[in-house]
């Protein structure tokens, strides 16, 4: 167990007394992990009351990608401004919260310092318990905010920047990672593929907008297949094929459809993704599927998902567009279910930039 964690002798009895008093328990949670300053206020565990983000796409934009030195000091000058305008929104004081939820890794580490920091000030001037938040937990429970029978145990692929993972979610907070990626996140390919077509940053949106004008039939880039598991990832190799195509057409003179590379590449990377989880999806025998992290908000993946699992028979679930993206909704969803079962964290919770998914119940 990471430093600034305990876990209660009898887990859930204070967050079930509350309850069974008849009262709402409120999370205040804050999320910072990489270039959006977030605030959300959660009422037990799936009723969003506010959900205020501060995004700095516009600024990163100029540089072709997230600074994090830069997001640093943005989260420094938006982390009470938001959190002041959550609370408000809610219509809730400070006082009213049982617990402050933050993220606290992975992700930048300048960028998590910013909201654990806060998190901590606050928990210690207050006396309100505070809850560190794994970031991939959090986008797996952003689907229980839109979804009210969604329950454990289901599998859910989480697909972002950063990460590419299929996990058995067993139970609320404990889950078994079966696959991940093995170089490049889908959403880091998408990044790199979008900007050497001169779409620029963010990567994802664009290729998906793109997409929609181009033939996902016009070139057939490699699907990336590992011998010693079925369910991990491996984006670099369709990258670098695109890239070798982009070259080779410049070498050649021959003119290059962006439309047509965007959406060959898309269809690549959702058909990897859609056979991934769907095998999973059989072979360990559920009929309950999820998606969740900023490239679930991906058109053409979602309408290929919800395709494959109306075939087989599988019920579907995914977030909106607000609660895929970074956002401190779905941290305050997870830390309402870590709050029930007693775990709260000391002031001495640091960021973990690296965290890996296996901590505390991962």
């Amino acid at each position: 167990m990471p430093p600034g964690f305990w876990t209660a002798t009898v887990p859930r009895m204070k967050g079930l007394t509350k309850m069974e008093a008849g009262k709402d328990i409120y999370i205040l949670a804050i999320e910072s992990s990489c270039d959006e300053t977030a605030a959300s206020v959660v009422k037990n565990g799936r009723e969003v009351l506010s959900n205020v983000i501060s995004t700095q796409i516009a600024l990163h934009t100029l540089y072709g990608g997230v600074v994090p030195e830069i997001a640093s000091r943005k989260h420094i000058e938006k982390i009470n401004q938001v959190i002041d305008a959550a609370l408000r929104e809610a219509g809730q004081e400070l006082r009213r919260m049982d617990a402050i939820a933050v993220t606290y890794g992975p992700g930048l580490v300048g960028a998590l310092l910013v909201g654990v920091s806060a998190a901590k000030a606050i928990s210690f001037a207050t006396g309100i318990p505070l809850i560190g938040v794994h970031h991939i937990e959090g986008h797996i429970s952003a689907n229980y905010i839109e979804h009210p029978e969604l329950e454990p145990p289901y599998i859910c692929l989480v697909v972002s920047g950063g990460h590419s993972h299929l996990a058995v979610v067993k139970d609320y907070g404990a889950y078994e990672i079966i696959g991940q990626t093995r170089d490049d996140a889908a959403g880091e390919a998408f990044d790199k593929v979008a900007r050497a077509i001169g779409l620029g940053y963010p990567g994802g949106p664009k290729i998906d907008r793109v997409s929609r004008e181009g033939n996902p039939d016009a070139i057939f880039f490699p699907r990336a297949k590992l011998a010693d598991n079925a369910y991990d990832f491996s984006f670099s190799g369709l990258k670098s094929a695109v890239l070798n195509y982009l070259n080779g057409c410049r070498m050649k003179g021959e003119e290059i459809c962006q439309a047509d590379v965007a959406a060959s590449f898309q269809k690549a990377v959702v058909e990897v993704l859609v056979d991934h989880s769907m095998h999973a999806v059989k072979e360990y025998g559920y009929d309950c599927f999820a998606i969740a992290g900023g490239v679930a908000s991906n058109s053409c993946l979602r309408a290929a998902m919800s395709e494959a699992c109306s075939r087989n028979h599988i019920r579907f679930y995914h977030p909106s567009p607000v609660y895929c993206t970074d956002n401190a909704a779905m941290i305050g969803t997870a830390g309402y279910y870590e709050y029930i079962k007693g775990v709260r964290s000391g002031l001495d919770l640091n960021a973990v930039p690296n965290l890996k998914l296996g901590t505390r119940g991962f």
